[in-house]
């Protein structure tokens, strides 16, 4: 390699440093991939704000970058952990004249303190020192905030002349909510996705109703969680996306699980009446839940069909029951919003992407939609809203109650990225990098967010999914948690294996997490699994955390100790909705279905057989399951064993599939298929009332119960 080619490979290197970016090989000036790595950098640069569109640009970008850096003034955020030790990093213009700056920090509850800096004069709350950036002075500053502040969110403004800034102030708590009562670390619950569910009443997918029912019953089991996947707003017609991971959404509920067997609005309706009561409403409901699988274009339809008439009933028939509505409209500004666009997606039936100039931009207008479906959007939101709170928590449940996930990503042609375009970077897709289970990487297909932009909207859009989910659920699991550490960005045109990590502010978003976390007396559980990072699971056991412990990740060969023990701040499982369930994986046809889905070959496919093979027998020996009569233990044995295991570690929560208590062998989902597999269609075996009768299933959490309370089963 020529010097010259050196040098620009390492100012580009230097530039990607500066903007957090890490290419998936390590050493780019190795010449391994080196012009793939070369243009994903280039890519991802630009995709991040860099003014470059070649290598050889990267020398004047880094010196563009470090003006911006100057031109900013403060930090746009800064954590003060327990109210107290809160410091703004500044870099403000010195000379013009200006002596002194005045600084007045706004709280929450609407108090203000004010005070002025000169950093020209040595004072104990300041650290300052004089630099020069391209030709021009700065002062570079380490203030100190205020003490003993309020946990919240507050506003600082530093001011000059013709200068001003503004920066948030985080005052959270170090550690998240973790419980208050002796009973959390009794703490069992059940798992299995809302549209699952099966019943008698439902119209052939999982609702609200059923899991309501499901709750109770695992209440009066001993339980007091019920996990599931995310239930947020997802396209159901045109553009179709049902995948709970590819929400409309993170603020929004999907209205596909509400249950309509005693909405109010059904008494003042003849027309939804007649049609439930009609020979073709019946056929058709029947037929849906016949079915195996989820058919979430005509379920959709069946429900709409009478929600509809049921939402002009609210608009036109006063009651209080309106009143209660629009007051409820009133109190949710993004409400309206997300109504209009999800009904100019009604009428087009396509994604924003293809919209008018004017439209894909954010500026909509009444003639834009129908308003009806706009009344539509708004009144489900509602009905949804009313009934998870019948049956998720209230205050001081201390982790009893709704156990609900916050997926990594959202569909690009939904309403989030729609209407929050800055904070999402739309040329480039996250995903990961190449591994044993995935050797080509992983496109997971949605934008990720921009690390400064959401920093400089202070965490707006976090804050407002945290909060949509916190309102009701007691337990809330991040997905992919090293994601607050770092992501992987495969930008547009350019492979899985080609792409590059990106790093985000981890410690300002841990303290929205705590903060939120504390306010709403809420678990927060982060999926660390695959491959993680070593700084992810200490700042996750600083902040309280739970990590999670999945025992078909854990288990080993080694038979004096096939599992290591659960830590006191986890959520321990047997598997996870991505991962086969404990029959499949006990017998190893997950193995069997890699090599039909050529994801393993025939050798590799072999030694993973050898090897489960071993960690069988390693975990039957450690939970100390001998033959019987001569024969190997049964997988029920196994089963009980394993949840006694995890009933009587010292993990926060314990939580089991609800299918794995009858050996289900199906999986819901197959990471890495599309349409190889049904993902987030497939219904439970047996419905609600079967479940709550089969003994085998009773036994199995009596058994986790007992072990969670520390009492044996006499």
């Amino acid at each position: 390699m020529n010097s010259k080619v050196e040098t620009t490979l390492r100012n580009l290197r230097q530039l990607a440093a500066a903007y957090g970016v890490q290419p998936s090989y390590k050493n780019i000036l190795d010449g391994r991939r080196r012009q793939a790595s070369a243009e994903v950098l280039v890519s991802v640069l630009r995709a991040l704000g860099a003014p470059l569109t070649r290598p050889e640009e990267a020398s004047r970008a880094l010196r563009e970058h470090r003006q911006q850096i100057y031109r900013r003034g403060p930090e746009p955020v800064a954590v003060a952990w327990d109210g107290r030790g809160g410091r703004v990093h500044l870099r403000l213009p010195a000379g013009q004249g200006i002596r002194s700056w005045s600084c007045s920090l706004r709280l929450e509850g609407g108090e203000e303190q004010t005070w002025e800096i000169n950093p020209g004069r040595t004072e104990p709350s300041l650290r300052a020192k004089k630099v020069g950036v391209e030709g021009s002075p700065y002062w570079e500053i380490d203030m100190r905030l205020p003490r003993s502040l309020p946990l919240g969110y507050h506003e600082l403004e530093i001011e000059a002349g013709k200068h001003h800034y503004r920066s948030l102030v985080i005052s959270a708590p170090r550690e998240a909510f973790v419980g208050s009562s002796g009973r959390v670390n009794e703490s069992w619950g059940v798992f299995i996705p809302v549209y699952a569910l099966r019943s008698v009443r439902n119209w052939g997918v999982g609702d609200f109703g059923d899991l309501k029912t499901l709750m109770d019953w695992v209440n009066t089991r001993g339980g007091s969680i019920v996990g599931t996947l995310p239930v947020l707003a997802a396209f159901l017609d045109e553009p179709f996306n049902p995948s709970p991971y590819a929400p409309v959404s993170k603020l929004f509920w999907n209205e596909l699980f509400l249950d309509l067997s005693n909405v109010p609005e059904i008494e003042h309706s003849p027309e939804a009446q007649s049609f439930v009561a009609s020979d073709g409403f019946r056929a058709e409901k029947a037929d849906l839940q016949s079915q195996a699988l989820v058919d979430y274009r005509r379920a959709m339809a069946l429900k709409r069909r009478v929600i509809e008439p049921l939402s002009r009933v609210i608009f036109e028939r006063p009651s209080e029951r309106q009143n209660e509505f629009f007051r409820y409209v009133e109190g949710h500004p993004d409400l309206k919003d997300y109504a209009q666009f999800r009904a100019a997606c009604d009428r087009r039936r396509a994604s924003w992407w293809t919209w008018p100039d004017r439209m894909r931009e954010g500026r909509l207008r009444p003639s834009d939609y129908d308003l009806d479906a706009m009344r539509y959007h708004l009144y489900v939101q509602w009905l949804a809203e009313q009934q998870i709170r019948t049956f998720a928590k209230g205050c001081n449940t201390d982790g009893e109650g709704l156990y609900l996930d916050l997926p990594l990503g959202v569909n690009s042609d939904g309403y989030d990225v729609w209407r929050e375009r800055p904070s999402f970077v739309l040329d480039v897709s996250a995903g990961s990098p190449p591994d044993g289970f995935f050797t080509r990487g992983q496109s997971w297909g949605f934008p990720p967010m921009h690390p400064e932009k959401v920093r400089e909207g202070g965490y707006n859009y976090l804050r407002k999914s945290l909060r949509h989910h916190l309102a009701h659920a007691c337990v809330l699991r991040i997905d992919h948690v090293m994601g607050l550490h770092r992501l992987f960005w495969v930008p547009r045109g350019f492979e899985p294996r080609d792409g590059a990590y990106v790093q985000y502010p981890a410690e300002e978003m841990y303290a929205i997490l705590a903060l939120e976390s504390v306010r709403n007396r809420a678990m927060i559980v982060g999926e660390d699994l695959g491959t993680v990072p070593g700084y992810v699971r200490p700042a996750m056991a600083r902040h309280k955390i739970q990590r999670m412990y999945v025992l078909q990740f854990e288990v080993s060969p080694n038979e004096t100790k096939a599992l290591p023990d659960p830590s006191e701040d986890s959520l321990a499982a047997l598997n996870t909705h991505d991962m086969p369930p404990f029959a499949s994986f006990w017998e190893g046809l997950d193995v069997e279905d890699r090599v039909d889905l050529r994801l393993l070959d025939q050798e590799g496919a072999v030694a993973e057989l050898i090897s489960r093979s071993k960690m069988r027998n390693a975990l039957v020996r450690y939970l100390r399951l001998g033959r019987r009569q001569g024969a190997d233990p049964s997988i029920v044995d196994v089963l009980k064993a394993a949840l006694q295991y995890l009933g009587k570690s010292p993990n926060r929560l314990a939580v089991v599939s609800l299918e794995d208590l009858w050996f289900e062998k199906q999986p819901q989902n197959v990471p890495g298929t599309c349409e190889e597999r049904p993902n987030w269609k497939r219904k439970s075996r047996y419905d609600l009332r079967q479940i709550t009768e089969m003994r085998a299933v009773g036994e199995m959490l009596e058994t986790l119960d007992l072990a969670r309370r520390g009492k044996k089963k006499i």
